[in-house]
């Protein structure tokens, strides 16, 4: 059974940074790709990041300059380096999995920008 758990969120100041964690129960190779997303409050969830098997990535445009996302294909994790954080960042964020026509999904963990 497929669980991702997401870890790294809190309480930043704008300007600050944080590095968001997703560590998968199984091998990470095993999926198509994998992305972030991020659901603000009274907002639909939008999509922040992706990175396929291949190691190619792509970014919302509101995130790119600023956010970096990686994995660690050794310890089954992916990460999301947000930096320069505004509060508009501000939401709970989502690790994503993917293959074929299957998605998975974390619980979440809550990003907290101040001004």
């Amino acid at each position: 059974q497929v669980q991702l758990v997401e870890s790294g969120g809190g309480l930043v100041q704008a300007g600050g940074s944080l590095r968001l964690s997703c560590a998968a129960s199984v091998n990470i190779f095993e999926f198509n790709g994998m992305g972030w997303y991020r659901q603000a409050p009274g907002k639909q969830r939008e999509f922040v990041a992706r990175i396929n098997v291949g190691g190619k990535t792509n970014y919302a445009e509101s995130g790119k300059g600023r956010f970096t996302i990686s994995r660690d294909n050794a310890k089954n994790t992916m990460y999301l380096h947000m930096n320069s954080l505004k509060p508009e960042d501000t939401a709970v964020y989502y690790c994503n999995a993917y293959i074929l026509a299957r998605d998975y999904w974390g619980q979440g963990t809550q990003v907290t920008v101040s001004s």
